[in-house]
């Protein structure tokens, strides 16, 4: 297995424990904030706007950890470029990731117009998030191992 399907592999497990870890106090420490009103909106805002710093803050941690315990485990530095074809899943990956994240942006809109309760919005825009990081990783993955 390469360095690149390792880190790919450590990112979205990283990422998902982050993410179930967070939704677990959020959803613990705050159960009443489903009700409709300026509250709710509120309420689901700051989960979103702290979840984007706690994951960006433990993604990098993640990742020196990882280069650490690598370095260690096989006396190999991490690649120091990329060539064309690391650039070129990067892409793929990065436009898959962009697809699944508009699909469910749509998804959350579409929630509002039949008429489902604001906090369901939030609630998609977050899983929606969660699910275009799981698809460009993926993507990373499968292209590593398949080829482009």
């Amino acid at each position: 297995m390469s360095y690149q399907e390792k880190k790919n592999i450590v990112s979205l497990m990283g990422s998902l424990l982050v993410f179930v870890f967070y939704c677990l106090y959020v959803f613990d420490r705050y159960p009443q904030a489903t009700q409709n009103s300026t509250a709710t909106f509120s309420f689901w805002a700051s989960v979103i706007l702290i979840l984007i710093p706690v994951s960006i803050v433990a993604k990098i941690i993640i990742s020196i950890v990882f280069n650490i315990i690598y370095r260690i485990a096989t006396n190999e530095k991490e690649p120091s470029f990329a060539d064309e074809l690391d650039k070129i899943i990067a892409l793929k990956a990065t436009r898959n990731s962009h697809y699944a994240f508009v699909i469910g942006f749509l998804l959350a809109m579409g929630s509002l117009v039949m008429s489902m309760p604001p906090y369901m919005m939030f609630i998609i825009l977050i899983f929606s998030g969660l699910m275009s990081e799981v698809v460009g990783v993926i993507t990373q993955i499968y292209f590593y191992r398949r080829g482009v």
